[in-house]
């Protein structure tokens, strides 16, 4: 067990012994020829990408997705060169050769791209390893169909890329019925043609459970890592990877009319017992939760009085016997009474923005974290 910080107002526990159970189930839904890639963006979605990383890495994942060249100059180092790092949002004019020169793989959404990548290729007189992303309907990143043709036939007269995988994203995999599918995953086929005999990859986390044809070579599953539904339609198969405390600061009485908060926006209606808790919109919890949200102690469940504030949040303790709430006591924001999916429902969101809005300044404590970094590991990383 690894633990950061002392004094904080909230607790976050990362299960990375879940992470790695998580990891598990997912490679035992792939068809035993694909891969099975960990993308850890966002600074592993928030619960630390260097903790998240290595955990995968000893339970046999060899490739890491990011979003930004940032991120992945951050990870390399704690990662052997056994390792990939895509970058997914491609790079930067001008930070080609940083890329490069740290051993990292970009994903190339243009032309302009992939002709920045090249000049680099060429300018290193080696070839380059690259993933290509083409848009099959989401139009979000990748090559357009033209432009995906018009890169194949660049490619096949150059050879400046060592092409790594020809990828695309799948927009509405967690609602399994929905048309976008079929559609996206034929085109696809289509457009991955153009670069034959090119491993392929498109399916997410979701993306997985719908079947062996969206398989591939090499799955990239992110949210289910971390214990978000993939299929919020049917019962969560993934472990819990995070428990959030959260320690009262005070208590105190009200009276009927008493009102609580910024706007005065709640107004007790009876006797009531409320509790202050040390957590706010500061730790990415959304003023939004304050309708409808609520924290557990000892199993009841305490609704949220008012606005969330950026540094606290109020609480109706009422339920609880005398004596047994105090100053110092912990209650659960995300555990076994409520999942990170069921707060992010409470708070009209999805469990991911949860996660990745979870601020630095929670006490961090890593479980399993002694068993994630197998000495064989550290010694690749110096070589």
């Amino acid at each position: 067990m690894v633990n950061h910080g002392q004094f904080g107002g909230a607790t976050l526990t990362v299960d990375l012994r879940a992470v790695r159970a998580n990891y598990r189930l997912l490679r035992s839904r792939l068809r035993v020829s694909t891969l099975c890639a960990g993308v850890v963006k966002a600074d592993g979605y928030g619960l630390g990408a260097t903790y998240v990383s290595r955990a995968l890495f000893a339970e046999g994942c060899r490739h890491f997705f990011v979003a930004h060249l940032d991120e992945g100059l951050a990870l390399r180092p704690y990662l052997p060169r056994s390792a990939a790092i895509f970058i997914l949002n491609g790079l930067p004019r001008g930070a080609e050769r940083e890329c490069a020169a740290a051993g990292l793989v970009p994903v190339l959404n243009s032309l302009e791209q992939a002709e920045a990548w090249a000049d680099c290729a060429h300018q290193f007189k080696r070839s380059l390893p690259a993933v290509i992303q083409v848009d099959s309907g989401m139009n979000r990143l990748g090559l357009t169909a033209k432009d995906a043709a018009i890169l194949a036939e660049t490619h096949a007269r150059m050879g400046a890329f060592d092409l790594r995988y020809i990828m695309s994203h799948l927009a509405c995999a967690d609602t399994p019925a929905h048309e976008a599918n079929a559609m996206q995953l034929a085109t696809f086929r289509r457009l991955a043609t153009l670069f034959p005999d090119v491993p392929r990859s498109l399916a997410n986390s979701s993306g997985i459970f719908l079947g062996p044809d969206y398989h591939f070579s090499l799955a990239r599953p992110g949210s289910a890592l971390y214990g978000v539904n993939p299929d919020p339609a049917a019962a969560n198969p993934m472990q819990g990877v995070v428990r959030l405390t959260a320690k009262v600061i005070q208590l105190r009485n009200v009276q009927p009319g008493d009102c609580v908060g910024y706007g005065w926006d709640a107004r007790a209606r009876g006797e009531a017992r409320l509790a202050t808790l040390s957590f706010g919109y500061a730790d990415g919890f959304h003023r939004a939760w304050g309708k409808g949200g609520a924290v557990f102690f000892e199993g009841l469940r305490l609704p949220v009085v008012g606005r969330v504030s950026m540094d606290s949040i109020v609480i109706d303790a009422s339920a609880v016997a005398p004596g047994r709430l105090h100053p110092d006591s912990e209650v659960e924001v995300i555990g076994a009474n409520q999942s990170v999916d069921d707060l992010a429902s409470a708070a009209g969101t999805i469990g991911y923005e949860v996660l990745t809005g979870l601020g630095s300044r929670y006490r961090r404590i890593y479980l399993g974290a002694e068993e994630s970094v197998p000495s064989a590991m550290l010694e690749d990383s110096l070589q």
